[in-house]
């Protein structure tokens, strides 16, 4: 299979400009020192993909609540949806990344577009049937999610810790990934 870039010839232009070049060099915030302990590591990641999870169906579940034209966000339904699957060892078909962003095929691609040319995504060839193709998240975009997830499962360990529900660090992990 052949990994290509979302947009024509790799930019929203066809030609990588300067803005272009500057985006894909932006640096990426790295994660929360991973623990030592390998236990404690597997339930961080697993608590990073709840979390992940849960702000995708969160997102769903305000819109019976509010009208979804006040929240735009379609890349961050993709960056959810792309995450979660390439932690459930799932391929993402690029019209099913569309239709995960809940904004029309164009809107969807458009911002499939930007988020190639931040580096943050990018398409591979099915390499059986060359009209479809995946998308999935690269190394940096892998990187951007697991950096604000972990600082949410963070936020949410110490949370639970002052809550009083857990004596240390590593108890809180155990209760934020049941």
């Amino acid at each position: 299979m052949t990994v290509r870039p979302v947009g024509p010839r790799g930019s929203l232009s066809g030609r990588p400009g300067k803005v272009e070049r500057a985006l894909r060099a932006a640096p990426v915030s790295s994660m929360p020192t991973a623990p030592a302990d390998a236990g404690a590591l597997v339930r961080r990641q697993r608590l990073a993909l709840t979390l992940a999870r849960e702000f995708y169906a969160g997102r769903r579940r305000r819109a019976r609540y509010l009208s979804v034209d006040l929240f735009g966000e379609p890349t961050w339904d993709i960056l959810l949806d792309l995450y979660v699957a390439a932690r459930e060892g799932r391929r993402v078909p690029t019209t099913s990344a569309c239709i995960g962003a809940h904004v029309p095929p164009t809107t969807a691609l458009r911002w499939l577009r930007i988020l190639e040319m931040r580096a943050l995504v990018e398409r591979e060839d099915d390499g059986r049937d060359g009209r479809r193709t995946f998308v999935r998240l690269t190394d940096r975009g892998s990187a951007v999610m697991e950096a604000f997830l972990g600082s949410m499962a963070e936020t949410l360990l110490v949370a639970l810790a002052d809550a009083g529900r857990v004596d240390d660090h590593e108890a809180a992990l155990d209760v934020a990934a049941q």
